[in-house]
């Protein structure tokens, strides 16, 4: 087995998702988080032995390879920016930016930069979908037609809305821009890139300020149509970490896959995820270890800001559509790509 030179990273942001994060880096060869940087000092030092509150001051004391940034959304661009500046590749939670052209400076920064930066988009890496891909690419349901994600999760009713994230309750925009942009992603992941954007929005819990139902009509260049169907106030039947059921049509087969991250194909199973270690079958660890084979090897991170602005774009076009009533094609949104 090939080894590689330690890489010495920092996390910034040790709250929920940062640690899930870190336990994926403590489990992986070749690589050490170093420093963390988070507004609690116990937690920074809870995960790594030189803990900050600044992430200035550890950006510019530590000798890094790389930086993984675990924060709230608002501050994204502006730790992005700090990281790249200093030369370092960078791996960012989703969503990307707070705004459609802060992600579209942020991708101009990013790419003037020549610095990898790979968006922490971990839902495509679930190895339920990773199998899903390779059976459609293999024929085995013929050319594809349509599907359908019918995501469901029980944590987002009554008083005391998402435990483990209870900030979501005063986004402004919420089941989109948090959740739904994941099935969003793997849709392209899936078919490819999305043409345009029809969607249907309500906020059903009055503690939250932003919207908890949505449906998503999606139709991407392939010609392959698909919907996104999704609340959190019930768990998928049955439930599983997936959080999602799905349904991938083609001309002579179809693939179901469960929340528990079974496959049937026509209704057989052909597939079952063995004993489930780390986040969502790994796939964290899955995301990383591609971020850390692209500075390694040069790989394809599949998530680089430039790529990922196709599938923030179709969220921002989600709730243009909303706000104007009409299907919002991406073209209108997206820069044309050069050549």
């Amino acid at each position: 087995m090939r080894s590689f030179p330690t890489l010495r990273g920092a996390l910034i942001g040790c709250g929920f998702f940062g640690r899930i994060q870190l336990e994926a880096w403590n489990r992986m060869e070749d690589v050490s988080i170093v420093a963390a940087c988070d507004m609690a000092l116990d937690r920074a030092a809870m995960a790594a032995p030189h803990a900050y509150t600044d992430p200035v001051e550890m950006l510019d004391k530590e000798q890094l390879d790389f930086v993984d940034i675990a924060t709230r959304p608002e501050t994204h661009s502006e730790l992005i920016r700090l990281a790249v500046g200093r030369g370092l590749p960078t791996i960012c939670q989703k969503p990307l930016a707070t705004s459609w052209q802060e992600a579209i400076d942020l991708a101009e920064f990013v790419e003037a930069s020549k610095v990898p930066v790979m968006v922490h988009e971990n839902w495509r890496w679930q190895p339920w979908f990773r199998k899903a891909k390779s059976l459609m690419d293999s024929g085995a349901i013929g050319a594809p037609i349509g599907y359908q994600f019918r995501v469901r999760q029980a944590d987002g009713m009554g008083p005391r809305p998402y435990p483990n994230q209870p900030y979501f309750a005063q986004m402004p925009r919420l089941l989109i821009y948090e959740t739904l942009i994941h099935f969003v992603d793997t849709a392209r992941f899936l078919f490819g890139d999305i043409d345009s954007v029809q969607a249907h929005l309500r906020r059903l819990n009055p503690i939250i300020q932003g919207e908890d139902r949505a449906i998503l009509i999606l139709s991407h260049v392939s010609r392959v149509d698909g919907t996104v169907d999704g609340h959190r106030f019930r768990d998928p039947e049955p439930p599983g970490p997936a959080m999602a059921n799905t349904f991938l049509e083609g001309e002579e087969g179809s693939l179901r896959v469960l929340a528990t991250g079974e496959i049937l194909m026509n209704g057989a199973s052909v597939y079952k995820p063995g004993a489930l270690i780390g986040y969502k079958g790994d796939s964290v660890r899955a995301t990383q270890e591609r971020f850390l084979d692209h500075l390694r090897t040069g790989k394809a991170m599949e998530s680089s800001v430039q790529n990922y602005l196709g599938s923030f774009a179709a969220t921002s076009a989600a709730y243009i559509s909303v706000s104007e009533r009409r299907t919002v094609f991406l073209s209108e949104l997206l820069p044309p790509r050069a050549g």
